[in-house]
């Protein structure tokens, strides 16, 4: 009868996972049909055995099981299986949880292999019974596989729940039911046949919520949280495909599934939570949670093995079978047991592949003899892994995230309850998951959406900026925004799955799978990537190609022999389409409260990184071994690209960001309550805007870094290419970089971007060394390596446009309470902004700057740290509004720049080459240091550097474009604020921590206007600004915070610091000459002259037709400075190298040799005049430096500094005649006023801010008392010295020790206190100059065409300074000192004056 086959199939799951069931009862209610079993208890033991994932069971109960079998119709009717009301509490598995179960796994073992083998003794014995006769051999076959293939099984009412921690995870499905299909998957009685060997199955899902909330400490759930997802319906094709009828087992396997609507809800409370999740599927994929990745691996063998050698999910009694699969499988296991992505959930997915999909007894086709064994084995090798696509497809999914808050009930006792309100909405179109894996060989993963956007909802923090009565357009909500709309794109992120119309499988044919690693990659490029989906795609690939594999290995010995034997790629590629990010407040504020809201709960981590145990790891390879290993070393890639990035970063419209930096950098939050305030938005809103058009960073580290360093930290020599993958390598490559400014107007739309960083490119490489603590005894090894590449960055701005830069950056780092910015200049929008075709009355300069080839190099080891690197040439330029409409460039800074003839005006009327593109670079410097500054016996801290000469031009066009102020009649108030509100163009200049002004402390918290008082009082105090430290009162300055340091202590520390730097440095320096020219009028560069060369632009000005402006030139000393006994090196050296000189104690690299040349000025006057002001000029010096600690009874030890400076100058003539003279006057003068109106306006600023800033009643009406800082300078009194730690005679007060000012710190007391802070200091200092001539030239007034000159000559001057502890000597000596006068007449030549010159002599001079 059919009976005695059907039932033995279903008895034995149904008895498998289900106590307490008797096998008597359970057959005959099969017998008539239907049976109904209640209240069923599953085998958790079992459960968890087939799991084989770190979870247990706390419970699992079924509530009604009903099986209806229509005998009469089994081939026409299928067997329903129903379960009503099935639910399950799991936890993770603790360590004494891993403990017990480790020691008690063998009677788990057994005990399921005893319930298997008397299920396989039942079935045996049933077919060893006489079969019927009236039916055929194949007859039964057939109808048990088409009973198996249309069984229906119906689940209501599924809840799962995980708990963990604070944790509760439910999972609560209404309904799933799956059936079998036809090739039009309308529901059917199927089978496969000869000419269609395909089944296909349906699986719906009905109203799925999944729910996360929190516990307390006795697992209770006190309030429960909206859920996560909320009656969602989904549906799943399968599709089976058959090499043929006698198949065990599909070749191909599709399971797909798809979400029309997926709405995902997270509350502030659920997101630490949701993230916890999140790390746990990450663990499990990676197999590191508890003993699942180290003590799982036999018991995975085993059970991969049983599964693939018994198809019906039943062990075997057999002895050890299927050696192929026990070989593959240990094989796999060895290799993936350190950090391999495919050891975890994928192999323990792949291994229920056989027993999921296949139905019959392993055995029917084989008899069960003692040579049973045998056959088996050559079955088991013949099997071939099926091909498993599994996909997830999901038309639209929104996550909303909430914040929450407790909202009481009107009654006492009424429980609170939970609120909840929309702040941030993320939706995505189109999302695609599709998993492709044939056995453990390959596996490949592609993740990717066609659109999404995310868009700002309610209010946040207090500030109602979304909500329904703020009239905001819907453009502005949105902030984010990235590929295409699902109506333009179509349905490409369906391609080729079941739920396409156009797919093979629902066309009648087979479908095709790449599978080669080569060709796929060829295949799913990232333009094939981009054109199915736009705004996301990701594909990930995994092989593992197999070479000769060697005979009875032994796994358990610990050689890795199959390391070698088998070549593993991993390759990830990550693509992002055209993106748009908008940060505005808005968004700022709630991607930062999400931030916070993450990181406020911490959970441990689920892997716990393992101590690296340096000794007793010691890895020997063979020859061969490494000659693999030099072929091929396994690496795990990662590239990650951003195709065409958009960021608009607009001006703060509030700024509460005070409330959560500190909670995100682990400080505490900041005490204060937010109160609901209206929110205007501002118009127009100024942003700078960012474009990329291409942004790539690639990854590369090996899969199994503890094993390939510890073979090659064993190698003697080891090859650079060994070395080259012990390292986790990162290249960063942005192309297409450009940043400008817009505005957002009134209608939601921006204004053409005016261009401040036109577009570069840039690259940054970065290596770090796996497993350190391997490489303690190779310190040549580097650990750390980056290298910097910036082929040319070019900067343009005009002064309107940097004040606009300069108040959107502080409008979110100046931290206000709940102010906004409240006035708008228009007058500067409109010289940043100007509208198209309308030329400005009075166009700014422009100023441009540009910076070509740096290079820099950072690398570290276990004893140094270096760096070295290159600065190709620097260009400063201003472009000014000339005459005819025509744009004129003014050079300004040039280098590099020969200016080695500079220094004499001889080279004016020289032939001059132009520069030359194959000029050394301007920067050249390598510099290495220690890491420890006590261990510097064998690498001293050494600096080489060079730099070239620089021509700069100090152009009357740098002071109008610093003088720029934007005019403040035509101003908006948008909005009115009663703090702190910053007027649009002005910075903000931030008081920092150790300065202090008196009463602005007590005076932050008070209310009032004090702008109109201090307008209408007659008392005018001074503002004591940030220049102005040594003038502050001392115990104003002590009590207003205790972490204030005195000056002895600063000047302590930074002579300590400033010591502890070069007292072991071998300094090289080589500084060629700086030449200055400073020009009464702009000096624009010609056409004919390279743009952006000041010495030819001088040189063609100086023999140009027109009259050229009056041009002082100071030509600054050539600079070379080096250490003792230090020979010349190159200054861009190969990092880490080798110093030449040993620094074995403290100073042994003093004295410093200084040599200084070339230094002279001149002036260039009209009609190729050139009159010198100093000739040329040099000095050498050394300088030494010697240092002692002294014994100090308190915990600080102090040094004795001795300071040795010898100077030996060149003589120095100095030439000064009248148009030189007024042409100083000149320049000084226009320097002075600048330099006024620059303090001035930022004088009057800070005052205006303060006085917006702090909010308290009117101050006292004495001067001294009030708060400084709030009222304008008093411009009559005001002494440009104050700036400098003076005070003027306003300023200071006659008074007792009660006056604020009484312990005012001068500045003899701060000298004087240095040496008593910091130890002795010991001072000698020694000048020799050989002659010093001054030259006064003057045309006489009694008589046209003579000229007079006035000499001064001082000789054989020595001077010399000792300074001790306890007396000053200063010594002077100077030879002679005469005076003498010359007349100069036409035609004559110089001859003496009266007396024969002699004006005043101190020492005969000899006549010849």
């Amino acid at each position: 009868m059919l009976e005695s086959y059907v039932t033995p199939i279903l008895m034995s799951y149904v008895n498998r996972y289900i106590k307490n069931l008797k096998p008597s009862d359970l057959q005959l209610s099969l017998w008539g049909g239907d049976v109904v079993l209640s209240k069923l208890e599953l085998k958790l033991d079992v459960l968890e055995q087939e799991l084989k994932l770190p979870f247990t069971f706390l419970s699992g109960h079924i509530h009604e099981l009903r099986i209806h079998v229509p005998w009469t119709k089994l081939g026409s009717e299928p067997v329903v299986i129903t379960i009503n009301t099935m639910e399950c509490i799991l936890k993770l598995k603790d360590g004494a949880q891993e403990d017990h179960e480790s020691s008690g796994s063998s009677s788990t073992n057994r005990s399921t292999a005893e319930s298997a083998k008397s299920a396989v003794k039942l079935r045996r014995i049933q077919q060893t019974a006489p079969s019927d006769p009236d039916l055929p051999p194949g007859y039964v076959q057939s109808l048990i596989r088409r009973v198996v293939n249309n069984v229906n099984i119906v689940i209501n009412n599924l809840i799962l729940k995980y708990v963990e921690d604070d944790i509760v995870l439910s999972v609560n499905i209404t309904s799933a039911e799956c059936y079998t299909v036809d090739e039009f998957w309308d529901r059917a009685f199927m089978d496969i046949s000869a000419t269609d060997l395909v089944l296909r199955k349906v699986i719906n899902f009905s109203d799925c919520t999944v729910c996360l909330d929190k516990r307390n400490a006795s697992g209770k759930i006190e309030f429960y949280q909206d859920p996560l997802l909320y009656k969602c319906s989904f549906r799943t094709r399968l599709h089976f495909t058959y090499d043929n009828l006698n198949s065990k087992m599909p070749s191909v396997i599709k399971i797909h599934t798809l979400v029309e609507s997926l709405k995902l809800s997270i509350t502030d409370q659920q997101l630490p939570m949701f993230i916890r999740i999140m790390q746990l599927g990450i663990a499990l994929y990676y197999g590191e949670l508890g003993n699942f990745k180290e003590g799982e691996n036999e018991d995975l063998v085993c059970h991969t093995k049983d599964t693939l050698g018994n198809t019906s999910g039943v062990e075997d009694e057999t002895g050890p079978d299927m050696q192929y699969s026990t070989q593959y499988i240990n094989q796999e296991t060895y290799m993936h047991q350190d950090d391999d992505q495919q050891q975890g959930w994928v192999s323990w997915a792949w291994s229920f592949v056989p027993a999921i999909v296949n139905y019959d007894d392993g055995e029917d086709d084989y008899p069960a003899t003692e040579g049973g064994t045998v056959l088996h084995q050559q079955k088991s090798h013949s099997l071939k892994d099926p091909i498993i696509s599994v996909g997830f497809y999901c038309t639209k999914a929104t996550v909303t995230f909430k914040l929450t808050e407790m909202q009481a009930e009107s009654s006492y006792y009424s429980p609170q309850k939970v609120k909840s309100k929309e702040v941030i909405c993320w939706e995505q179109e189109g999302t695609t998951v599709e998993a492709l894996m044939m056995g453990e060989s390959f596996f490949d993963c592609q993740i990717g959406f066609v659109g999404c956007q995310a868009m700002c909802l309610k209010g946040i923090m207090g500030v109602k900026d979304f909500e329904e009565n703020v009239n905001r357009s819907d453009t502005e909500a949105y902030f984010f925004s990235c590929g295409e709309n699902l109506s333009t794109k179509g349905m490409t992120y369906l391609t080729n799955s079941l739920f396409d119309y156009r797919s093979p499988e629902n066309n009648g044919i087979r479908a095709e799978f790449i599978l080669d690693a080569a060709h796929h990659k060829e295949t799913y490029s990232e333009i094939a990537g981009m054109q199915r989906f736009g705004a996301f795609y990701m594909d990930y690939l995994y092989t593992v190609e197999s070479a000769s594999v060697k005979g009875n290995q032994d796994l358990s010995s610990g050689k890795n022999e199959d390391f070698v034997n088998v070549q593993e790629m991993s390759t990830k590629s990550l693509i992002v389409g055209p993106l748009y990010l908008r940060l505005d407040s808005s968004a700022v504020h709630r991607i930062m409260k999400m931030i916070v809201c993450a990181v406020e709960h911490e959970y441990e981590p689920y892997n716990k990184p393992k101590a690296d145990i340096v000794e007793g790891n010691k890895t020997t390879a063979n020859s061969e071994e490494m000659t693999s290993l030099e072929e091929y070393i396994p690496t795990r890639l990662t590239s990650f690209t951003i195709l065409k990035c958009t960021i608009t970063i607009s001006m703060a419209e509030f700024n509460l960001l005070s409330h959560l930096l500190p909670i995100i950098m682990g400080q505490q939050s900041s005490s204060g309550l937010l109160n609901a305030t209206n929110f205007q938005s501002l118009r127009p809103l100024p942003a700078i805007r960012i474009l990329v058009d291409k942004i790539n960073l690639e990854h590369s580290v090996p899969m199994y870094a503890e094993q390939l360093v510890q073979t090659v930290i064993n190698l003697s020599q080891p090859s650079d290419h060994l070395l080259h993958y012990c390292y986790e390598h990162c290249y960063l490559k942005i192309f297409g970089f450009q940043a400008g400014l817009t505005s957002l107007d009134i209608n939601g739309s921006y204004c053409l971007p005016a261009t401040i960083i036109p577009s570069f490119s840039t690259a940054i490489y970065g290596k770090l060394l796996k497993f350190p603590k391997y490489w303690t005894k190779r310190s040549h090894v580097p650990l750390t390596e980056c290298i910097f590449e910036l082929p040319n960055l070019t900067v343009q701005a005009t002064r309107a446009q940097t004040l606009l830069l300069q108040t959107i950056y502080q409008s979110w780092f100046h931290h206000l309470r709940n102010a906004s910015p409240a006035v708008v200049n228009e007058i500067l929008l409109n010289e940043v902004f100007q509208t198209l075709g309308v030329k400005s009355k009075n166009p700014l300069p422009n100023l441009e700057g540009s910076v070509q080839n740096v290079e820099l190099k950072y690398c570290s080891t276990s004893l140094v740290k270096c760096a070295s690197g290159t600065v190709g040439s620097i260009k400063i330029c201003a472009k000014a509004p000339g005459g005819g409409g025509k744009e004129k460039l003014i050079p300004l800074i040039q280098g590099p720049s020969d200016t080695r003839d500079l220094h004499s005006s001889k080279w004016l009327n020289e032939s001059r080459k132009p520069e030359s593109l194959l000029a050394p670079d301007l920067v050249a410097f390598t510099i290495q240091s220690p890491q420890c500054m006590n261990y510097c016996h064998n690498s001293g801290a050494v600096l080489l550097a060079s730099v070239q000469g620089l021509a700069v031009n100090i152009d009357p066009v740098l002071y109008t474009w610093l003088m720029y102020q934007p005019q403040k009649r035509s101003s908006r108030h948008i909005q009115q604020q009663p703090v702190g509100a910053i007027a649009l163009g002005m910075p903000v200049t931030r008081k920092k921590e150790d300065e202090v002004s008196v009463g602005s402390t007590p005076l932050a918290k008070q209310q009032s206007n004090q702008a109109s008082e201090y307008a209408s009082s007659p008392v005018k105090t001074k503002t004591v600004t940030e220049s102005r430290p040594l003038s502050l009162p001392l115990k104003a300055m002590l009590n207003s915070s205790e972490t204030c340091t005195s000056p002895e202590e600063r000047m302590k520390e930074f002579i300590g610091i400033l010591w502890n730097a070069v007292k072991c440095l071998t300094l090289q320096l080589e500084v060629q000459s700086c030449c200055v020219f400073v020009p009464n009028d702009s000096l624009p560069s010609p056409s004919t002259i390279v743009s952006g060369d000041i010495p030819g632009t001088v040189r063609s000005w100086y023999h140009g037709q027109a009259g050229m402006p009056g041009t002082l030139v100071v030509c600054l000393p050539q600079i070379k400075i080096m250490s003792a006994g230090h020979k010349y090196m190159e200054p861009l050296q190969e990092i880490p190298f080798v110093v030449q000189r040993s620094i074995l104690e403290e100073g042994d690299a003093f004295p410093w040799t200084i040599s200084l040349h070339h230094f002279s000025v001149y002036t260039l006057l009209g009609q190729q005049m050139t009159l010198n002001l100093v000739e040329p000029m040099g000095c050498t010096s050394t300088l030494a430096v010697t240092s002692q600690k002294l014994l100090a009874s308190g915990p600080e030890s102090r040094h004795s500094f001795v300071v040795c400076l010898h100077v030996d100058l060149e003589s120095l003539e100095i030439k000064c005649s009248s148009p030189q003279v007024q042409l100083l006057y000149e320049l000084a003068d226009i320097m002075s006023k600048v330099w006024n109106k620059i303090q001035k306006r930022s004088m009057l600023y800070q005052s205006s801010v303060y006085a917006e800033a702090t909010t308290g009643p009117a101050p006292p009406s004495s001067p001294i008392k009030s708060s400084v800082g709030t009222a304008p300078p008093d411009t009559s009194t005001y002494s440009p010295s104050a700036d400098f730690g003076t005070t003027t005679e306003a300023d200071s007060i006659q008074g007792g020790d009660d006056s604020p000012f009484s312990d005012s710190v001068t500045l003899e007391q701060t000298t004087s206190n240095i040496g008593i802070a910091s130890g002795r200091v010991s001072l000698w200092m020694q000048w020799m100059l050989p002659k010093i001539t001054v030259k006064l030239f003057a045309p006489h007034p009694g008589s046209k065409g003579t000229e007079i000159c006035v000499v001064s000559e001082l000789e054989d001057l020595s001077a010399s300074v000792d300074v001790q502890d306890v007396y000053t000597k200063v010594k002077c000596k100077i030879e002679s000192f005469n005076i003498d006068h010359y007349r100069s007449r036409p035609g004559e030549g110089w001859q003496s004056g009266h007396s024969e010159g002699i004006f005043l002599q101190c020492k005969e001079k000899l006549v010849p």
